[in-house]
Parts: structure tokens; C-alpha cells; sequence
């Protein structure tokens, strides 16, 4: 197509342009043809629970929905994008404050640890490395714009630094300030009939991939090292190996079908909270 396009540039004649327009349009069909292909070909392939959700979501999204003008609980519509905002803050991380920290209290300093084995012990370069390669490459980052992937190629370069830092925020019981930095973004509920109010979105709160790192550390040692001192109790999904909401909805399913077998009757009670973990 590029070659005739060449062509009717220079001789400029009628016949070259026909020919170069029915192979523009032979073009588009077999881009169509490819992208429909190529479209079944991924559907297909998927064949596990979490790229089928990821998929999912991605579809259900509508372009069109954008956040403006809310209803405030007085029955007034915000005025400004900061109304907006402030609105939507207040709504889903309720009695906050604007706090201005400009370095470590001294109490947090002064009450440093002299013993280091267990920090030692905790944070070696093996278990960061360990910590960053857990991270798909390219998930959201945080306010910083440091993505699992700068860390994952630089490895060599950055675990020697975050050893020492990860260390010293252990051993002093001190994270700094700016790396418990948090980027809130608002996204609607899908399904909802308009997103006039702001309990129609859900914040999604982008914490630091360094700090995440840290805390995949923490987490690890207190699953793997340190006795656990609460049994957790059978029927509970989380924090336990090998079980997770598919477990859950597993027992539901196979409990509501036990009962239809034998002509019983299911009572299901489900419970809700509203706002956990941004009122936490």
C-alpha cells in the first residue's frame, strides 16, 4: 500500500490512485480480520480464575463515567473539583486529619534497639530480592513512580541501599514520612444506576513499592519464623496457606449442594462492613 502510495506521488496518474485505494481497503479488512483473531485467541487462552476477573474488570469499565459534581450530605452539589475531593476524603476516611511531619519524633529515636541480630536476621539481600520478584513488573506504583520493574532490573544496585534502610526502620521502630506517602485514586462501582453520590466510588490506596517491599519482609518472618501464638480457626481463609476467597465460596458451594441432594434447606447469613479497612 506504501509502495503505490510511492508511486501515485510521482506519476500522479488516476489509475495508480484506484490501485492504491483498493489496496488501502484490502489493508483495513485484513487489519479487522487480525484483530478479531487475535481477540479469540487471547479469550481463549485464558483459562485461571484471576486473569478472567482482570479481563472482566477491564471490560466493565465505561469511558464515559468521569468524576464531577457530587451530592453532599446537605443536598447540595460540590461547587469545585477541591469540593470534590474534599468530599469524597471525608466520605470514605472519615475523622482525618491534615498532619505537616517534617522529620522522626525524637521518642521514636531515642527508643532504638540496640540489638540487631533480629533485624539482621529479617532483612538480608536474598529475602529483598525475594520480596521484589513477588511483584508483577508493572503494577501501579505510588506517588514516587517507582514500579516493581525499576527494582527488579537494578537489583544489584538498589537491595545493598535497602538493606541498610529497611534495617534501620526496624531497628528504630521509624518509617520515614515520605515513604508512607499514599496515593488515593477514586474509581466508580460498576452497575450503579448514575455516580452522583460518593459512596458510587471506591478508593484504591497506591502505597510505595519500597515500603510494600518492607512489609512483604515483616510478613514473612512472622509466618515463617515466629511462633504463632493465636491458632487461627479452621474455617478461616486468609492468612492461611493454601486457602483464600475460592476456598471460601468452595465450602458455600459444596455446603448449599449437600443440602439440595438431600432436600434440605440452606439458611446463609452474610455480613457487611461498610468502609473496614478505610475506617481502620
Amino acid at each position: 500500500m506504501r509502495r503505490l502510495l510511492n508511486r501515485c506521488r510521482l506519476d500522479k496518474k488516476l489509475h495508480s490512485w484506484e490501485l492504491y485505494r483498493e489496496a488501502q481497503r484490502n489493508y483495513k479488512n485484513e487489519v479487522k480480520k487480525a484483530s478479531k483473531y487475535t481477540w479469540r485467541t487471547f479469550c481463549s487462552s485464558i483459562n485461571d480464575l484471576h486473569r478472567s476477573a482482570r479481563l472482566h474488570k477491564a471490560l466493565s469499565r465505561d469511558p464515559k463515567i468521569k468524576l464531577g459534581p457530587l451530592v453532599a450530605p446537605s443536598v447540595r452539589n460540590t461547587q469545585s473539583e477541591g469540593g470534590t475531593l474534599e468530599l469524597l476524603l471525608t466520605t470514605h476516611f472519615p475523622h482525618s486529619e491534615v498532619t505537616r511531619e517534617l522529620g522522626a519524633p525524637a521518642t521514636a529515636l531515642l527508643a532504638r534497639r540496640s540489638d540487631w541480630r533480629l533485624d539482621k536476621r529479617m532483612v538480608t539481600y536474598r529475602r529483598i530480592e525475594w520480596a521484589i520478584d513477588y511483584f508483577a513488573p508493572y503494577k501501579s506504583p505510588g506517588v514516587d513512580d517507582i514500579f516493581p520493574a525499576l527494582l527488579q532490573e537494578r537489583r544489584e544496585v538498589v537491595i545493598p541501599y535497602l538493606v541498610i534502610i529497611f534495617r534501620t526502620c526496624l531497628a528504630t521502630g521509624y518509617v520515614p514520612a515520605i515513604r508512607r506517602q499514599v496515593k488515593v485514586v477514586f474509581i466508580p462501582k460498576p452497575g450503579r444506576n448514575s455516580y452522583s453520590e460518593p459512596r458510587d466510588y471506591r478508593p484504591i490506596s497506591l502505597t510505595l513499592f519500597l515500603l510494600k517491599t518492607m512489609e512483604r519482609l515483616v510478613d514473612r518472618y512472622l509466618r515463617d519464623e515466629e511462633p504463632v501464638l493465636v491458632s487461627l480457626h479452621s474455617n478461616q481463609n486468609v492468612y492461611q496457606a493454601g486457602k483464600s476467597v475460592e476456598t471460601a465460596l468452595h465450602q458455600l458451594v459444596v455446603r448449599v449442594e449437600k443440602a439440595l441432594d438431600q432436600q434440605e434447606t440452606t439458611l446463609d447469613v452474610f455480613l457487611d462492613k461498610e468502609g473496614a479497612f478505610n475506617n481502620t
